[in-house]
């Protein structure tokens, strides 16, 4: 019987050296790192040439994928227009997208709900790779609670800024948030000066920039990407890097990513009731 052998190699999450899970402080970067997690890290994918993504990237990436699926039916079986490839904007508002009167009107939870649909297949499939290589290193170096804070807080203050400058558009899609997690990258670069911090802030800054030169075609909603850096950016900063897991600020984000776990579930609930009322 062949013996299993433990891991003994790991990234840092400040330089993403690889590093020996004994060491304290990165021999690259100078940076203290934490002891590895307890639990057993997941096997390598495709022998290791896909990154590996935490659960709640994953989680995400699940959500957005079956909300784009549903939509897809919905919008093939109702004959509004649409088809697999393209969805029509009939069914992304019905299904919750962005329009500014019908948030001024109450409809709150269209902030939130509108960040998990797409309106087509290149759409949602290059919003997903990129939440797929993005989300990872974010949630590996944030953690999960403040990466999921960060995701909510980028996609709400995206829509809202949104709402604003564009308030007649049907706006949908994941980059609001996305863009966020780039901010909430440049962010943790800006806070923790040093070698690594400087490589992290260049990495992300050109990530950035290619990012908005793409928001500069038609039909890509700049006001959410905007709105949503600004909301990662500042979330990021203010969360830091995560400290000892027993301490109270570590509570405190674990609180706080609860709530928005909450609210996200709150808003779809919000969207069912009204879903079913329009429909009868």
């Amino acid at each position: 019987m062949i013996g299993m052998t433990m891991e003994t190699r790991r990234m840092c999450p400040h330089c993403r050296a690889f590093i020996t899970t004994s060491d304290r402080v990165c021999p690259y970067c100078n940076e203290p790192v934490a002891a590895r997690r307890p639990e057993s890290a997941p096997a390598p994918i495709l022998g290791g040439l896909i990154p590996h993504a935490g659960y709640l990237t994953i989680l995400i990436l699940l959500i957005n994928t079956g909300l784009y699926l549903a939509t897809a039916l919905y919008s093939n079986n109702a004959g509004n227009g649409g088809n697999f490839v393209n969805l029509d904007s009939r069914t992304l508002l019905i299904f919750g997208g962005k329009l500014g009167p019908l948030i001024a009107q109450g409809q709150w939870w269209r902030l939130i709900t509108a960040g998990f649909l797409h309106g087509g297949i290149l759409h949602i499939l290059m919003n997903m790779w990129v939440l797929f290589d993005l989300g990872a290193q974010v949630e590996e170096l944030y953690g999960g609670a403040r990466m999921l804070v960060i995701y909510f807080v980028a996609n709400i203050l995206g829509f809202y800024v949104s709402a604003l400058w564009r308030p007649t558009t049907v706006s949908i899609g994941a980059s609001a948030a996305l863009f966020g997690l780039v901010g909430a990258m440049i962010a943790i670069g800006m806070r923790y000066r040093g070698a690594a911090g400087d490589m992290i802030r260049s990495v992300y800054s050109r990530y950035l920039v290619y990012l908005l030169l793409f928001s500069l075609l038609p039909q890509v909603d700049m006001a959410a990407h905007i709105g949503g850096l600004i909301g990662g950016f500042g979330v990021g900063y203010l969360a830091g890097r995560p400290q000892h897991p027993g301490a109270m600020v570590e509570r405190l984000w674990q609180v706080a990513a609860g709530l928005a776990v909450v609210i996200t579930l709150a808003s779809f609930l919000l969207w069912y009731l009204w879903f079913r009322t329009f429909t009868q």
